[in-house]
């Protein structure tokens, strides 16, 4: 089955921009854009360096029952730019309803302009599973045991 999310736009969003899409055929996550304020739109919004923004889709979303929303950084823009997000990847909730934004944060050499109506983070939709917590005295033993970072090997 295919999960359906519904998008709301915010008051005053562009909505010209455009719902979240898949670029390809095969691709796993749907591109998001800015849908910056409409003071905003012209000058776009500049990241410093190691500055951060929350930048705003001017969507709010209805997640399905079982399902999450993931945002990731898109390649390019890390590759090129050093543009990533700071808390990657962002988790969405099914019962969140408030509204979507990303959190950008500009790792490059350079000052870098999101301009309003640009893709700005990838958007996986996930299904979800929750455990049940429980109380014990003991774990059984593995082949890892206890080890750490790197204790898998290095290569």
């Amino acid at each position: 089955m295919t999960p359906r999310l519904r998008c709301l736009w915010e008051e005053g969003a562009d909505r010209r921009v455009g719902l979240p899409e898949y670029a390809t055929p095969g691709a796993a996550g749907a591109d998001l854009r800015a849908n910056l304020p409409a003071e905003e739109r012209a000058g776009g919004v500049t990241l410093g360096l190691m500055q951060r923004a929350l930048i705003p889709t001017g969507l709010r979303l209805e997640i399905p029952a079982g399902f999450e929303v993931q945002l990731r950084p898109r390649s390019g823009l890390a590759l090129r730019h050093g543009i990533t997000l700071v808390n990657t990847p962002g988790t969405i909730d099914s019962d969140y309803r408030g509204p979507l934004g990303v959190l950008m944060i500009n790792l490059g050499a350079e000052p870098y302009t999101v301009a309003h109506g640009d893709r700005i983070a990838q958007m996986i939709v996930a299904p979800v599973l929750q455990a049940r917590f429980e109380d014990c005295d003991t774990l059984s033993d593995s082949a890892r045991g206890e080890g750490g970072f790197g204790s898998t090997g290095y290569s």
